[in-house]
């Protein structure tokens, strides 16, 4: 499938017109400076880059996620390549994105369709599966004109405590990481999309995030290796065009420097040893694990200086004044000037190679219908029966003769993911229950408590559902589902982000897992519940003992 797949996205590529005359030797150093320079764009606020895409300083844009259409997605594209055409040799933008699915995205993220987590596609366990649903969804960004996007997450989550990769993780077992990681990348490939894989070295043993603090992996080379480098490796053998780097300090490989500083990292580990020809991106340098050590536009130099290609400068930034200040360490240094050549070149030969330079690459038709039946397949195959210790599921109703049973589902989400909920009643609806619901807050109040148990008292059977992003436990929400559960002991509990919540509600004792919260995930849940269904998916971490 996935050779028909690259054949196809070769075939739209051979069609496009001979390469246009300008060289990388034609621009000037500021030119081939802006060419590794990336700015943070979204709908609102990219006007303020104007003059710096327009005099040719910067080479790339990553489009920020927010409640927009794909229709002003597209014309925020547009509008920036229309700036683009402006700059002394016309070299359009590199447009990236961070499509990861997952805690990143959610169904209303600039009008793309809702991605799943990378450990929904591991419960899933669905190679193929996951291959289409990357390459459908390389389409979609396709459409809107974008060229790079930064996935799949190769971080293999050994630490359950995590705060900031969870459910962006495959899973704690590097070759299924592997697997499934190569699945998406190839996906992509195939759509024509560049796949910049994360975080190098991995940022899968982290206990705290790398926006707020600098993670120190205290890990032996041997474990690195083995665990956390091998999905790299593997990825390196077969082809990935992009790494991003990470903002932790690893003292088996550097002592002193953060993997995205690191000439030792990058150069001896990721360039010689695992023989990475790619690009080499920053993750970004507004992050205080970077910025920790330097300004921002220091930072962009001294990533330069270590190997990297393209500079993620961040969301907030004056870009004239960033962009004078690395340009003036850059001119002024015989090491600055050859890696801005080098790191420059590679980034514009990359915009020749995807046809950039010969005008606009054909745009794929919609995949609406394609993409949504791949979806609910990987949804139906993912969801996990953790546990069932009173042999609870399927659920059959002790009632009177003429009565209907009724559910009672208490929901812990956002309200973004409203409209996602409501698909869980059909299976009930279906089969003549009565069903009621209610949407409590993330961080519950006593008045959501109240209608919790409003709408527990008297139900057949009570389901709750949690949503944890990484390991950031919710006190009052877990406060609450325990209160619930205590009360309600016929109850049936649905993990439906991050796993490690699981062991915070030992009183569960039926225990679902979604890895993710979407209509599928949540109809299939219920199925499961009647017995419609038999569960499929495999939980792909280990999870921590139970809480006392």
């Amino acid at each position: 499938m996935l050779k028909r797949l690259l054949c196809i996205a070769a075939c739209w590529l051979a069609v496009l017109p001979a390469a246009a005359q300008v060289e990388f030797d034609d621009l000037s150093l500021e030119e081939k400076l802006g060419q590794t320079l990336v700015v943070f764009a979204d709908v609102d606020s990219a006007d303020i880059f104007r003059p710096v895409i327009e005099s040719g300083k910067v080479g790339g844009v990553l489009i920020q996620w927010g409640n927009y259409s794909l229709e002003q997605t597209k014309e925020l594209v547009d509008k920036m390549q229309g700036w683009a055409q402006k700059s002394p040799h016309k070299i359009p933008l590199l447009i990236a994105i961070d499509y990861e699915g997952g805690t990143v995205y959610t169904p209303i993220t600039l009008g793309f369709d809702y991605l799943p987590t990378n450990m929904m596609l591991a419960a899933a366990n669905d190679e193929n599966g996951a291959a289409s649903i990357a390459y459908l969804a390389g389409l979609e960004l396709r459409r809107a004109g974008i060229h790079v996007n930064f996935s799949p997450v190769l971080d293999v989550n050994s630490n359950p405590h995590n705060p900031i990769i969870g459910v962006r993780s495959f899973g704690s077992d590097p070759e299924n990481v592997t697997k499934m990681g190569l699945s998406l990348m190839n996906g992509f490939k195939a759509a024509g999309i560049i796949s910049v894989v994360k975080h190098f070295p991995g940022h899968g043993d982290t206990s705290v995030d790398s926006h707020y603090q600098v993670p120190v992996v205290k890990v032996s080379d041997k474990e690195l290796r083995q665990v956390h480098i091998a999905p790299f490796a593997q990825a390196v053998q077969h082809g990935v065009q992009g790494v991003m780097t990470s903002h932790i300090l690893y003292p088996a490989l550097d002592n002193k420097n953060i993997a995205t500083f690191s000439k030792p990292i990058l150069q001896d580990l990721l360039r010689t040893q695992l023989g990475f020809n790619g690009l080499i991106v920053t993750d970004s340098l507004d992050m205080k694990a970077a910025t920790r050590f330097c300004t921002i536009a220091d930072c962009a130099v001294r990533s330069l200086a270590a190997g990297v290609d393209w500079v993620l400068l961040g969301r907030y930034i004056k870009p004239q004044t960033t962009f004078n200040r690395i340009y003036k360490q850059v001119a002024n240094s015989s090491l600055g000037r050859a890696r801005v050549e080098e790191a420059g070149r590679k980034i514009f030969n990359l915009k020749k190679e995807l046809g950039l330079l010969d005008g606009p690459r054909p745009e794929p038709a919609p995949i609406d219908k394609a993409y949504r039946a791949e979806l609910e397949k990987i949804s139906d195959q993912a969801v996990t029966l953790v546990r069932d210790r009173a042999n609870l599921l399927p659920f059959n109703p002790q009632v009177q003769r003429g009565k209907s049973p009724t559910v009672c589902a208490v929901f812990f989400a956002p309200s973004r993911f409203a409209d996602q909920l409501m698909s869980f009643s059909r299976p009930f609806l279906e089969k003549g229950w009565q069903v009621r619901s209610y949407n409590a807050a993330m961080t519950p109040r006593s008045i959501d408590a109240r209608r919790a148990r409003e709408c527990a008292d008297g139900a057949d059977l009570l389901v709750v559902t949690s949503l944890q992003w990484a390991d950031k436990t919710n006190i009052n929400q877990k406060n609450t589902i325990n209160a619930l559960f205590e009360e309600y002991p016929r109850n049936v509990f649905i993990s439906t982000m991050s796993p490690y919540d699981i062991p915070s509600y030992p009183q569960a004792g039926t225990v679902l897992a979604t890895y993710g919260l979407n209509k599928y995930v949540l109809q299939t849940a219920a199925d499961i519940i009647l017995g419609n269904i038999s569960p499929q998916g495999k939980l792909p971490v280990e999870l921590p003992a139970e809480e006392e």
